[in-house]
């Protein structure tokens, strides 16, 4: 991978100068660069990524749900994924091998929610033969990057 590409993916505010400095480019052809890898669809999009757990509003629920599905006649496993990842809930949906066919990662505000999606919406879709639904309960690391955790408070040892 070209090495704009691999400073960015790792720290997407890194400005073209300083990309510059770090590769001995010249600023100018790292901006055309960019401005090309972004109409190539290369660059596909910015992102921060937010600690949620140190956020005070309330964390949105999140699942990874393994799906197995009936590939279809001449299309395999697209047209299910594309009705799949076309629902709002859905963040991610990949083709995977081993005893499921695809892994879809869903978020809703709470766990009726996800339920809900996944028996209303997801489950009962034609092609659809079965699900297992894993709740997220808590991460440690995300996009290469440990989260740091809340500082849980700690209980006082009472003895008698």
């Amino acid at each position: 991978m070209d090495e704009i590409l691999e400073i960015l993916e790792k720290d997407a505010r890194i400005t073209p100068d300083e990309i510059a400095k770090m590769t001995g480019k010249r600023p100018e052809a790292v901006r055309k660069a960019i401005k090309h890898y972004e109409k190539e669809g290369i660059i596909l999009k910015y992102k921060t990524l937010i600690n949620k757990e140190l956020v005070k509003d309330e964390s949105p629920v999140r699942a990874l749900i393994e799906v197995n599905v009936i590939p279809q006649k001449d299309v395999g496993f697209d047209k299910v994924a594309e009705r799949i990842y076309s629902f709002s809930e859905v963040i991610s949906c990949y083709l995977i091998s081993g005893t499921y066919d695809l892994l879809v990662m869903v978020e809703g505000k709470d766990l009726h929610t996800v339920a809900r999606f996944v028996a209303e919406k997801l489950a009962p879709l034609e092609y659809v033969r079965g699900t297992v639904t894993h709740f997220l309960l808590k991460k440690y690391k995300e996009d290469g990057v440990v989260l740091k955790l809340k500082r849980e408070e700690k209980r006082i040892t009472i003895s008698y």
